[in-house]
């Protein structure tokens, strides 16, 4: 049969209109991507956090579930690099309990469940007031990344940049730095009924201070939480899948 030839009237206005269909699908997809992104984010920190509760129980499913949001958005951002090793600090849980947390994401394993003081002004057993200005002894909470190693004043510490303006982007100025101190003893403080505090530092006890120092230095991200409704509402990495505001 002899091929159909469409005048060149219908021609053009036929070329045009599938030439917009195409335009018009591709400003679908591309509308569609980032939610599918979105979705298989939270289906791989899904995946993830049920593997670091299994190896962490101890922590709160929701805070980590937080944490996990935080970092991701962090990376996904690129206001963070991707990191391996992740520590999740929980400042709801008294002094006395274990209530930070080193995991190596890789191996979704736990490394360190450890204690960690909060500071002198934050609060007693329980800290309750957070800071990122200088002089008031408080800590600081949100995402973190940690940076070089040094020997100072505390001995062997870390030092911490702050990534949430506003909230601990002050945290080197402030010398807000991960380090052993000898108040840092859990024996002491069920006695006591607290550990000892530092100025804003999370510190550690003497005799794992350098190991964990060593495993999460150098561009690793750390993740500090209370339910403080300032801080949840305008932080840059929560909501950033789409359930909430983007950073």
């Amino acid at each position: 049969p002899r091929a159909m030839v469409l005048p060149s009237r219908l021609a053009l206005p036929l070329a045009a209109t599938a030439t917009a269909l195409l335009m018009l699908a591709g400003a679908v997809q591309a509308q569609a991507q980032p939610g599918r992104a979105a979705e298989a984010g939270r289906s791989t920190r899904n995946a993830l956090l049920a593997h670091l509760r299994a190896a962490a129980p101890q922590i709160d499913r929701d805070v980590l579930a937080l944490a996990l949001e935080a970092r991701s958005c962090a990376v996904r951002t690129r206001r963070a690099d991707t990191s391996d090793v992740f520590t999740v600090i929980d400042y709801r849980l008294p002094s006395t309990e274990k209530r930070m947390w080193v995991f190596d994401l890789r191996k979704q394993t736990l490394l360190y469940a450890e204690h960690v003081a909060h500071g002198q002004n934050s609060g007693g057993n329980r800290p309750h007031a957070f800071s990122n200005r200088e002089g008031s002894y408080q800590s600081s909470l949100g995402l973190f990344e940690t940076a070089e190693s040094y020997v100072g004043a505390n001995g062997y510490s870390l030092r911490l940049d702050g990534l949430e303006p506003g909230v601990n982007d002050a945290a080197r100025a402030r010398a807000i730095v991960m380090h052993g101190a000898w108040y840092v003893d859990p024996l002491k403080a069920l006695r006591q009924g607290r550990l000892g505090r530092s100025q804003g530092c999370p510190a550690l006890r003497p005799a794992v201070a350098r190991p964990v120092i060593d495993t999460i230095k150098g561009g690793q991200l750390l993740f500090a939480y209370y339910p403080d409704s300032g801080w949840l509402k305008r932080s840059r990495f929560l909501g950033c899948d789409g359930r909430g505001k983007a950073g």
